[in-house]
């Protein structure tokens, strides 16, 4: 027995962003990857790189110290050091200064083939899912917004591992080791007059920059819809332009950008709040730390060099401290990121291969729709116990009108969607029980609007079959009759059509897509209204390519023009999810039924059309629009 299908959510319910220590947790298998010892490597160098780069860099100021003191002569200190005399203190002061940039150097050296990489295998990871989501998805995501989480989250992958691992992590271990050595060397009032600076200038950084971040989102959302509107508007260009809606396009996109730049502004002015509370609070700290080493100079406890190096500490300090909210908010604000980004990667596939399902086998090229139900929501069903058999090397057409389940036949078929009752069986193989690359790769599909690559003409006809040779693609191009056309465009092959193939006509990008499934050679194929953008006689050159092209494979064609689908072996007639009537198209016409009405409303509307023009006479046809050589006139708008 078939096992019950459940119905998956719905794309459009979006799965929460993750937290902070779960993006931080998804983060660092990245940087720690199994089997990859190279990485291992050069994380740990880097982190020796990057402790003994602190260690030189809290000696600098002791070195400076010695120096001062050689220069008043001060006798406090080893004469070992003094001995070397104010030059030589002063050269390894500078040598100490450089090494310790150098070897912060050498540590982003080592470490940036290891984000670089991080990167590369998250954007991977992300884009790669986002084929995998339904197309329950993908109808209903926004492009502009997609893009920008994406965008944002490997950026905000990058400011992490830079910042956490290089500012964050350093900042801490470079306090500690000042505050050790004010405690050992000056005193517990000193170590405790930096700890409390440090402690009011992180906390009143940690506070501003936590309400900042509520400001920075709301910025990002204002500029996610800004741009959202501009791709929307962009892609809708011929309809923008067909309605003379340039101005309203720019209104509405000015009104987005207005709520921008408001929420632009009042980040801007917190951040100069920001800065200058931070100031503050480290101008009263290091005030205090230094007037405590003036009353130690003047009471003889400590030298004109003490009093020097407490100063270069508390500069020394106060430069990554300058940066502390900024970095700390754009880790927050890259944690924000990284979670939109994760969520979507938790965002789960609807159609999915089971464990170990097998390769689709097609043999003879049998489809069989077995009962089934479907609906694109559970309180809107599309298909109501639908059956219909495509025998091998049949010919069936689905007609009926819009809303009836024919272009859901299609889907199902492919497997963008998953039946809720019933199965679409493949020469008895059920496709839930088959991965669907091997699903994929059987069936051909020419979907009623061909959207093409912006790319050349030669890269979209190989999509079909990218191992193909120039000779096949050509071969591809002169069966669906758009080779000549090629040869006479200046680039031939080579000419770019534009995003979405704008550049070419409806006719011109549907003759491609033609050419595109006659070079992936399917044993099935399915045809949406495929000649449905071409001009009549284009349709009827075409249609013989077509087949020629259905010898042999089982051919779905869902057509709406009923003279292209005439001479089918069957036509199954579609009415509100239900198969209505099924014959060829004698018998559908002699049982004057639902199939009979609509050839009869097409052959009227195009009398309509040429009444009054010119005269339409062909005694060569019977009544069912046959000629007398057995095939059937395509009717022009039919």
């Amino acid at each position: 027995m078939r096992r019950a299908t459940t119905t998956a959510p719905s794309a459009d319910r979006s799965t929460p962003p993750a937290s902070g220590l779960q993006t931080i947790a998804r983060v660092l298998p990245y940087l720690w990857p199994d089997g990859q010892g190279w990485v291992k490597r050069r994380v740990v160098l880097a982190m020796v790189m990057l402790f003994v780069a602190k260690l030189v860099s809290v000696t600098t100021p002791y070195l400076y110290k010695l120096a001062v003191d050689a220069l008043t002569g001060s006798n406090a200190d080893p004469a070992v050091f003094l001995a070397a005399g104010a030059i030589g203190l002063t050269l390894a002061y500078g040598i100490a200064r450089f090494s310790a940039v150098a070897f912060a150097e050498l540590r982003d050296l080592v470490f940036v083939r290891v984000g670089q990489r991080a990167l590369r295998a998250l954007a991977l990871e992300t884009f790669t899912h986002i084929h995998r989501l339904s197309m329950r998805y993908h109808i209903t995501r926004k492009t502009g917004g997609l893009s920008r989480i994406i965008e944002r989250g490997v950026k905000g992958v990058d400011f992490l591992l830079r910042f956490m691992l290089f500012s964050i992590g350093p900042l801490i271990l470079e306090l500690a080791l000042v505050i050790g050595i004010f405690a050992v060397a000056f005193g517990w009032a000193y170590a405790a007059a930096v700890v409390v600076m440090i402690t009011l200038y992180v906390t009143y950084t940690f506070k501003i920059t936590e309400w900042r971040v509520k400001l920075r989102r709301e910025m990002n959302d204002q500029d996610t819809d800004a741009n959202q509107k501009a791709i929307d508007s962009l892609l809708n260009f011929e309809t923008v332009k067909y309605f003379g809606a340039e101005a309203r396009e720019a209104n509405r996109y000015d009104r987005a950008m207005g709520k921008y730049e408001t929420a632009a502004v009042k980040t801007g002015q917190s951040l100069s709040l920001l800065n200058g509370g931070q100031a503050l609070l480290l101008t009263i700290g290091l005030v205090a730390v230094m007037v405590l080493a003036a009353m130690g100079v003047r009471a003889g406890t400590l030298t004109v060099g003490d009093f020097v190096m407490v100063n270069a500490y508390m500069i020394q300090i106060s430069m990554p401290l300058n940066f502390l909210g900024t970095v700390y908010r754009e880790i927050r604000q890259s944690l924000v990121d990284m979670g939109q980004m994760f969520g979507l990667l938790a965002q789960p596939a609807e159609i999915n291969d089971r464990p170990g399902a097998p390769a689709l086998r097609v043999g003879a090229g049998e489809v069989v729709f077995d009962n089934v139900t479907f609906g694109y929501d559970p309180d809107r069903v599309i298909l109501k116990g639908v059956s219909l058999r495509v025998g091998p090397g049949e010919r069936v057409a689905l007609v009926g009108p819009s809303g009836s389940g024919k272009s859901t036949i299609g889907r199902l078929l492919f497997r963008f969607y998953d039946v809720t009752g019933g199965a679409v069986r493949i020469d008895g193989q059920d496709v839930r029980d088959v991965t669907q690359d091997s699903l994929h790769a059987r069936i051909g599909v020419v979907p009623q609007d061909t959207v093409l690559f912006n790319d050349t003409i030669l890269y979209n006809i190989a999509y079909g079959r990218p191992e193909a040779t120039r000779p096949e693609i050509e071969e591809a191009a002169r069966s669906a009759k758009i080779h000549t056309f090629i040869e006479s465009l200046p680039l031939g092959y080579d000419t770019t059509v534009g995003e979405r193939g704008l550049k070419l006509s409806g006719g011109e990008k549907q003759r491609v897509g033609i050419a595109r499934t006659l070079l992936k050679n399917p044993p099935i194929l399915l045809l949406d209204e495929a000649t449905s953008a071409l001009d009549s006689q284009t349709e009827r050159d075409i249609q013989d390519s077509l087949l020629e092209m259905g010898k042999g494979r089982s051919v779905i064609t869902i057509a709406h023009r009923l003279s292209t689908i005439a001479d089918a072996d069957r036509i199954v007639v579609l009415e509100a999810g239900r198969v209505v009537e099924e014959g060829t198209h004698e018998v559908l016409l002699a049982g004057k039924g639902r199939y009979a009405a609509m050839w009869e409303r097409q052959s009227s509307d195009v009398s309509e059309l040429f009444a009054g023009d010119i005269e339409i006479e062909d005694h060569s046809m019977d009544y069912t629009g046959r000629t007398k050589d057995g095939r059937y006139q395509v009717m022009a708008g039919v």
